[in-house]
């Protein structure tokens, strides 16, 4: 039986992309009758406190010598110098979501710093598996090996098509961490000048992951009159946000930048018409005929696009119908567990 032990920060548990990307994989390694053990480490992770570091430390230090060690990069790329005594000791490899330097909100020192550490700690990994074919181009810049790199993608569970609304108000639903990289505020300005169409917005996505950015949110909410049409339910269980998939009319998410867009997937699987961004790797996501894409950051193209969906029930119906067609192209978990089982091998 093969072992692999995974290190993420947090709770494995939690409802982020992220983390329910490692979640679902390490299930399906397990399946495939992989021992798989995880060690989380402190969610402090990218900006670890001295005392994550110390932990992380005492952490490699206890794995036995040639033990296959995956991991995830929103730990990895804050501790280069912590994996570098082990790079030889270890079969390290890097799951690479997206990039640290490229969240949203960072100042230019610090991005620049997290380019450092990144490029320096996954310099020390013998294999970088990535979520897209977008992020792994990101990695050109990172100085990886291309030969190093391995795509794989999540996978996406069936699920029945959307009802949506029938009556009243056409429902849009936002799924996503309230946090800068997500765009919400941006959906609420581009909102707000579109009072005199019938609408609601659900955002469903964590508060308190970011409090910041919850508050600034609340705040824009009250600012523009919105408070009657915008709900904010935080982070959902599964059936809710089942229901809220089942009962909404069109998908929307104007993120800054997605390594992969899970929720995107999510969406399509439901046949929803998406209103996204060219931000990453959504394109590769979203195909041309199930969305219409703007470009990020830009409230006037978000606003152009909201009006033209939600005046035109036709062009509604023909990306629902695209989405549809997609849904029978993405990919499940369980290929998705044997293609990173794949890619773990000769490591």
């Amino acid at each position: 039986m093969s072992r692999l032990y995974l290190l993420l920060p947090g709770d494995l548990a939690a409802r982020t992309g992220g983390t329910i990307y490692d979640r679902r994989i390490a299930e399906g390694l397990r399946r495939l009758g992989w021992d798989v053990r995880v060690r989380s480490l402190a969610d402090s992770f990218p900006q670890p406190t001295a005392a994550a570091l110390a932990d992380a430390a005492r952490v490699l230090a206890e794995f036995e010598d040639h033990a296959l060690v995956l991991i995830d990069g929103l730990a990895l790329g804050a501790m280069p110098g912590l994996v570098e005594p082990h790079r030889e000791r270890l079969r390290l490899v890097a799951l690479l979501h997206h990039p640290l330097a490229l969240e949203i909100g960072l100042d230019a020192a610090r991005a620049s710093e997290l380019r450092r550490l990144e490029a320096a700690a996954l310099g020390h990994v013998r294999r970088v598996i990535v979520t897209s074919a977008a992020t792994a181009r990101l990695l050109d810049g990172f100085g990886v090996d291309a030969d190093a790199i391995r795509i794989v993608e999540p996978g996406t569970d069936p699920a029945p098509a959307a009802e949506g609304s029938r009556t009243g108000p056409l429902r849009l639903l936002c799924v996503g961490t309230i946090t800068p990289r997500k765009g919400h505020r941006l959906l609420i300005e581009a909102l707000s000048g579109l009072r005199h169409l019938d609408w609601t917005l659900t955002c469903a996505g964590s508060l308190t992951r970011c409090p910041e950015s919850a508050a600034l949110l609340l705040r824009a909410v009250g600012e523009h009159g919105l408070r009657a049409r915008v709900q904010l339910p935080g982070e959902v269980d599964e059936a809710r946000l089942a229901s809220l998939y089942a009962s909404a009319d069109l998908f929307v998410l104007p993120s800054l930048f997605e390594g992969y867009g899970m929720a995107y997937a999510e969406a399509l699987a439901r046949g929803l018409p998406v209103l996204g961004t060219t931000a990453g790797a959504i394109p590769d996501t979203v195909p041309a005929d199930a969305g219409v894409l703007v470009p990020p950051g830009s409230v006037p193209a978000l606003a152009a696009a909201l009006e033209r969906l939600l005046t035109y029930p036709a062009l509604r119906r023909r990306l629902a119908e695209g989405a549809r067609r997609a849904r029978d192209n993405l990919p499940d978990w369980s290929g998705s567990a044997r293609r990173f089982a794949e890619a773990l091998t000769l490591v």
